[in-house]
């Protein structure tokens, strides 16, 4: 990174350098908010948290090479630079918004209930076939994740992609206020956060926040089959730009053929934008479901409005990776594991559970508690088991107190599946070896908090050992 001084910084943040005043002109090489992350010329970023106040290591890391910290209080006579502020984690966003100001490049803002990875994912590997991308990592896409990615950014990046996660109302119109976004997609609007955000026009108030903060030059790409988003029609006196599949939109996909885990193939026809004219492209989406159709669709758009070509944008769709606990596919001796773990939600269970009916063979669906859905969420619970059941998943594991529902759910439709309840994940375990046979496809996929990691990484195991029996222990377990 270059141009933040110690001075520009201190004046970005409101804060009070102190320390040799002829380091004031000296620039830092990077910022952490991690202390084992500092290197040489860093400047810390101590942030309070539930457990540990980032504040106990500011020696650590000067002593490490830092060139200088923030603080929230005096750190009196100390042989290093300092700069006290109000709040460290307020002046982390400032400084975000500041360095983000000098830079000369494009931001896309990408956010929804489902699938802002996935889109953040394939948007960056079409446009990584003309540009230099730097795109959101992990899950850097909140109040705090947002700057560190911000600050990543270099002076060779032309685009950044970047993911934007909220949970609250207000939280959006501050990370636009950092990002400001030339182009604003938003997958869709679900039913993710319902506890904090109330209900659908809620999630719909709180995502088009990033309305707020857009480049006077803008572009908004919607997903046009979501009823919701459907009824944005203007943005500050422009009309979005729609995409979709079962609508009328602009930009859709025709001749949809359904490869099974081996991905999708369709025809994404592209309309005029920019200077670059209608165009056809046949798309090879190497990742399942119908979901990812909808990313296409956005990415193809996109990369026509920064001026691919249509072979470039067939390229950089082909090219897409799977992420880790995103939909990853992972082939064993005697399993297919869907890890799909990182999160979910009613509308992303659903959307999974659709990938998992496309598999040859048994197919098993280890489906975990889903937070923050509110009042409703036993319902919500209650109809993804249903939903499974009647998808025809051979086997439906449900794993914690709210996917006792789901369980419930799925005993309700009477379709020959089996249907199992594990109160927690500990006894699902002790119960591995009788419940997975070759050749099964199993989906793990539940809200983060469930850690259901730790399943795929048994699941990884049991398959590559070989092993395959059949049967069942749980005392909840019925076959219908």
């Amino acid at each position: 990174m270059k141009g933040l001084s110690l001075a520009a910084i201190a004046s970005a943040c409101g804060g009070t350098c102190y320390g040799p005043e002829e380091l004031l002109s000296r620039e830092i090489t990077g910022v952490a908010i991690d202390s084992r992350k500092i290197e040489e010329g860093f400047l810390f970023v101590p942030i309070k948290g539930a457990r540990v106040d980032g504040h106990d290591f500011i020696e650590q890391v000067m002593e490490k090479g830092a060139l200088c910290s923030l603080s929230e209080h005096s750190l009196g006579d100390v042989p290093y630079p300092y700069i006290v502020v109000e709040s460290t984690e307020q002046a982390l966003k400032d400084l975000a918004r500041y360095y983000r100001s000098r830079l000369n490049l494009k931001v896309i803002g990408i956010t929804g209930s489902v699938g802002k990875t996935s889109t953040k994912e394939l948007i960056a590997s079409v446009l990584a076939q003309k540009y230099h991308v730097l795109k959101t990592e992990g899950n850097y896409n909140n109040e705090i994740g947002l700057p560190l990615t911000i600050f990543r950014l270099t002076e060779e990046d032309e685009i950044a992609v970047l993911e934007m996660g909220i949970d609250h109302f207000g939280e959006m119109h501050r990370l636009a206020d950092i990002a400001r976004p030339d182009v604003c997609v938003i997958t869709n609007i679900g039913y993710a956060h319902l506890e904090s955000l109330g209900s659908r026009e809620g999630i719909l108030k709180a995502k088009t926040e990033m309305f707020d903060h857009l480049q006077d030059e803008f572009c908004v790409v919607l997903n046009g089959d979501d009823d919701m988003l459907r009824t944005v029609s203007d943005v500050r006196g422009q009309k979005p730009v729609f995409f979709g599949i079962d609508s009328a939109a602009p930009v859709f996909a025709s001749h949809i053929e359904n490869r099974g885990l081996k991905g999708t193939l369709c025809t994404i026809q592209l309309p005029a934008c920019g200077d670059s004219p209608e165009a056809t492209i046949q798309a090879d989406i190497p990742i399942p479901g119908k979901h990812m159709v909808y990313n296409a669709l956005a990415g193809a758009y996109i990369g026509r409005l920064f001026g691919l070509s249509a072979e470039e944008i067939e390229s950089g769709i082909r090219a897409l990776q799977p992420v880790s606990g995103r939909n990853h596919q992972i082939e064993t001796d005697t399993l297919t594991i869907l890890d799909d773990c990182y999160n979910a939600n009613p509308a992303s269970m659903r959307a999974s559970l659709d990938v998992l009916a496309m598999a040859l063979g048994r197919r098993t669906a280890v489906m975990g508690d889903m937070k923050e859905l509110g009042k409703d969420e036993d319902r919500l619970h209650f109809e993804t088991g249903e939903y499974a059941a009647r998808k025809g998943i051979d086997q439906i594991i449900c794993i914690g107190p709210l996917a006792e529902h789901m369980y419930q759910g799925a005993k309700n439709i009477a379709s020959g599946n089996t249907v199992l309840y594990y109160p927690d994940k500990e006894r699902f375990l002790n119960d591995v070896s009788s419940l997975f046979q070759k050749g099964d496809t199993v989906l793990v996929k539940a809200s983060n908090s469930m850690k259901f990691s730790q399943i795929v990484e048994t699941l990884k195991e049991f398959g590559c050992n070989g092993y395959c029996h059949t049967g069942n222990s749980t005392e909840k377990g019925e076959t219908l």
